[in-house]
């Protein structure tokens, strides 16, 4: 796939982002072409693994994901918490591995071009004011060895070599835009249009290795991770985008539901502002809206298997009870 059919295939299900697609798209193309090339002209090509920056619930385990589908390889997630808080670091580095093989069926050779996503990996950062954390840092450099490429031995005696894997670090990164602020100086160039502006923010809003060592990873780690693609917070209209436009909208899955029960959903279109609205909120981008939702469509799935009658429920606002109608428009009490 080309970047750009790589992108549009996101789109069908990554709302916004752009900027971000296209950045992972292009590493990818690139990953996957370095290791064709590298198969015929048996060389060796380096590799560029991918850091993503973006508050929680911005869609970057959702974009990750979806790639991975596009591209049809095996995909596994990993919490960077989770390794940091366990004694056996390397035993749970290696079931990662080990689940990788899983999705790939047990062939190494799918397993060993797979996608590897670690999410939190800004939890391994120093505590400000405090020497950096002991465990944060062993994960560091446990992560060091496989994202770099070396043959690791399974409990089940298979080697697989992650040379070719490609890993995809994510993280909020809390604070960072703080250091982005004090370390970028480019307010002084002139610009005359639009497109210099453009050029001009791009070069503000990039995230140098060196605000990462400030920020808290070791040089080495974040030097394992050299394309860093930034993810934008969700607004209100982003955020009813993503309950309304993409093809597994949690919209579109609640409406095939009812339709199997001969029913039809209606919901007015200040409903999902109301959502987005509450989402915002909660400060957590789009990780709440599926609990909002399924909270506000619970009553709807309750009654509407046992009552024939109703033909259509809508919904006009967040905090009314849904209404219900026959197949001639008559209201339902239900």
């Amino acid at each position: 796939m080309t970047p750009s059919s790589i992108v549009k295939y996101l789109d069908q299900y990554v709302v916004g982002q752009d900027e971000a697609k296209k950045v992972i798209a292009v590493a990818v193309y690139s990953h996957y072409k370095k290791l064709a090339k590298a198969r015929s002209e048996t060389a060796e090509l380096a590799k560029s693994n991918v850091l993503l920056v973006g508050s929680t619930g911005t869609g970057k385990t959702l974009l990750c994901e979806t790639l991975a589908r596009a591209l049809k390889v095996p995909f596994v997630t990993a919490d960077a918490t989770s390794l940091a808080q366990t004694e056996f670091v390397n035993e749970e580095i290696d079931a990662i591995l080990q689940r990788l093989l899983e999705k790939a069926d047990g062939e190494v050779a799918r397993a060993q071009c797979g996608i590897v996503f670690i999410d939190e990996v800004d939890k391994l950062k120093a505590i400000s004011g405090q020497a950096r954390g002991a465990s944060g840092e062993s994960v560091q450099h446990a992560l060091l060895k496989i994202m770099e490429g070396a043959p690791v031995r399974l409990k089940h005696g298979q080697y697989v070599d992650t040379t070719n894997i490609l890993f995809i670090c994510g993280g909020a990164f809390v604070g960072l835009r703080g250091i982005l602020a004090k370390t970028h100086a480019f307010g002084f160039i002139s610009t005359s249009g639009g497109d210099d502006q453009q050029i001009l923010d791009r070069l503000n809003a990039r995230v140098k290795p060196t605000d990462l060592f400030e920020y808290g990873l070791i040089p080495e780690f974040a030097g394992r991770l050299p394309i860093i693609a930034s993810f934008q917070d969700l607004d209100k209209a982003m955020l009813v985008r993503i309950m309304t436009v993409p093809r597994n909208a949690i919209y579109r899955q609640f409406r095939e539901i009812l339709k199997g029960e001969g029913v039809e959903l209606e919901i007015a279109p200040l409903v999902f502002e109301q959502i987005a609205e509450l989402a915002i909120e909660y400060k957590v981008g789009a990780r709440s809206l599926r609990g909002i939702f399924e909270e506000m469509i619970t009553p709807v799935l309750y009654v509407v298997p046992d009552d024939k009658r109703i033909a259509r429920a809508a919904i006009a606002s967040l905090f009314e009870p849904p209404h219900y109608f026959d197949a001639q428009g008559g209201a339902v009490q239900a």
